[in-house]
């Protein structure tokens, strides 16, 4: 079961902590031709779990590789704006020195080394410290799944221990801000709960700020303190997670929940859509 803690506090509006993370009015451009985000501004709070939401093609994946440095490698690009992390502008700063000043990214898709063991793979995320026992016992800790299989090669894990492998390896990097994309993907509803129970006992814990981005927005919003919504690269709506899972548009479009008695619907099957939106 997820943390009662998070569970309790999660709830408490919008949060007042200090922003690690402020990304203000950014506009991405790919190919120097395609705009994927257009006027973008969210924060992330100090020790807060804060959710982006959105459907596929939303801008959600663009907005972490913008905020971790790795667009460049994309032919992407931050045109406009500015990204703030722990106060200092980050903007053109690379993805390593990024790493180094604690940013950390579990991408989609996990991506593990797969012809390296778990420990291996661990030692690969912490390549910016010095003194990786401690890291090793920490990851252990919470994931003892990979302390029993530590000797095995990545390549023959199951999708959920690959999963828990990736954010590890993440965690190795000694991290201020834990930037996970869609860690459900792909895992059955059991290894989602745990997976996300994991992420709310890491940030009850140990006070890890974490940013998290999730089609699955019932799973998301149910560890999360404060989420965003965006579509076609804008934020559409923001509020606590308590708020947005209660909103009557978010319950029928992103959580499958009616609110007319009909069953659920896709927005794209709906004519007046823009129009029940009320953020659009």
């Amino acid at each position: 079961m997820i943390a009662e803690s998070v569970t309790e506090a999660q709830h408490s509006g919008a949060p007042e902590s200090q922003s690690l993370l402020a990304i203000n009015n950014i506009e991405v451009i790919y190919d120097d031709v395609i705009l994927v985000l257009r006027g973008l501004s969210l924060n992330v709070p100090q020790g807060k779990i804060v959710a982006l939401l959105g459907s596929n093609g939303a801008g959600k994946s663009t907005t972490l590789k913008a905020a971790s440095g790795l667009l460049p490698s994309e032919q992407g690009e931050v045109s406009s704006g500015s990204i703030l992390f722990d106060g200092e502008d980050i903007t053109k700063v690379d993805a390593a020195e990024r790493v180094k000043r604690g940013l950390s990214l579990s991408m989609e898709g996990r991506h593990v080394f797969p012809d390296l063991t778990i420990a291996e793979n661990l030692q690969a995320g912490a390549y910016t410290q010095r003194n990786t026992g401690e890291l090793f016992d920490f990851v252990y800790e919470f994931f003892p799944r990979l302390a029993d299989l530590r000797t095995r090669v990545a390549g023959f894990l199951s999708g959920g221990e690959q999963q828990m492998l990736a954010i590890g390896r993440a965690l190795m990097a000694r991290p201020k801000l834990l930037m996970l994309d869609e860690p459900s993907l792909g895992l059955a509803p059991k290894l989602v709960e745990e997976t996300f129970g994991t992420i709310a006992r890491l940030n009850a814990e140990t006070g890890l700020t974490v940013l998290v981005v999730e089609q699955n927005a019932t799973v998301a919003l149910g560890v999360a303190h404060h989420g965003y919504l965006m579509e076609q690269g804008k934020i559409m709506l923001e509020d606590s997670a308590e708020a947005l899972a209660e909103n009557p548009d978010v319950k029928e479009f992103y959580l499958g929940v009616s609110t007319s008695g009909e069953g659920k619907k896709s927005y794209r099957d709906v004519k007046h859509y823009k129009r029940r939106k009320r953020w659009l």
